[in-house]
């Protein structure tokens, strides 16, 4: 893996040549997305960023309804240019990230509008989920309405839309991305519940999913890559302690780098198993490589 780090490397040294002031495309773009957010959400006080606490920065989460689902929208405080836009999607427990000061702070420090919607128990699958949606799929509903109105409300468009995910929203954004590599060509999965087909059989909204267990293991995304149709910038993440998801984590990491497909992955890093003190253990250097890829990503490399 030392290979991939050094490739990423080099194109953040490129990126910092080409993204000098504001009078870039990409600057441009960026102004017209921090315009669209000042008129859209006036009383946030986005000219004021200095020395905010994490409750005043946790604080600035929004609560709202959009594209029919609930979500949380994070806008980050200061009159700088925001850099980009990021979508999470949650895990099996639900938790989305307003209570969570590590990501939040993370959020502003590099200027990130953060996008949470709530998927339920859905697995965020392009299958029909009870529980979600009688008739829409959640990545159906994800790319057909959650994107335009991303597109139409903060001003940013594919490619410059970064996913983000834990636990089964881990697995949820390297599907997402692996099916549709040119338009998210950013992703960052942090605990990926890549093998959720084991959990077949547990009495969960994956039971009506699927006939059965082999049918759930044929949607995961091992079994799914494109060898030639792939996400650019992707990051993977798995404590060795997490006995349920590190096996899954591995053997994708494994099939990616036999198939000379570029990545970077940290399988290394212990800290609490399938927990939030891992999650937020690994939410800087999954954040760091967002903000590599979206700068990647504006600069054409």
């Amino acid at each position: 893996m030392r290979g991939v780090r050094d490739w990423f490397g080099m194109i953040v040294g490129q990126n910092r040549v080409c993204h000098k002031g504001h009078n870039s495309a990409a600057g441009k773009r960026q102004r017209v997305m921090f315009d669209a957010l000042k008129n859209l959400f006036p009383g946030l006080g986005i000219s004021s960023s200095g020395g905010l606490s994490d409750t005043a920065l946790q604080s600035r989460w929004q609560r709202l309804e959009a594209a029919g689902r609930e979500l949380e929208l994070f806008i980050p405080a200061g009159s700088e240019p925001i850099a980009g836009v990021v979508l999470f999607l949650h895990g099996h427990g639900e938790v989305l990230l307003s209570g969570n000061p590590v990501f939040t702070r993370l959020f502003q420090q590099h200027r990130l509008v953060a996008v949470c919607p709530s998927g339920r128990r859905s697995w965020w699958l392009d299958v029909v989920c009870e529980e979600f949606d009688p008739v829409v799929t959640p990545q159906q509903w994800l790319v057909q309405s959650l994107v335009p109105w991303i597109e139409q409300t903060l001003q940013v468009q594919p490619p410059r839309i970064a996913l983000l995910g834990v636990s089964m929203g881990g697995q949820g954004v390297l599907q997402l991305a692996y099916r549709y590599a040119l338009k998210f060509p950013v992703v960052a999965a942090i605990s990926p519940a890549v093998d959720f087909h084991q959990l077949y059989g547990a009495g969960i909204p994956l039971d009506g999913m699927f006939p059965d267990a082999e049918a759930a293991r044929q949607a995961t995304v091992v079994l799914n890559l494109h060898p030639l149709q792939w996400p650019r910038y992707q990051y993977f993440c798995c404590d060795p302690a997490d006995v349920e998801w590190y096996d899954g984590a591995a053997r994708l990491g494994m099939k990616l780098s036999s198939s000379g497909i570029l990545h970077e992955r940290d399988l290394l890093i212990t800290a609490g198993g399938h927990a939030w003190s891992y999650f937020n253990r690994m939410a800087e250097p999954a954040i760091e490589h967002v903000v590599r890829g979206l700068a990647g990503v504006a600069a054409g490399v």
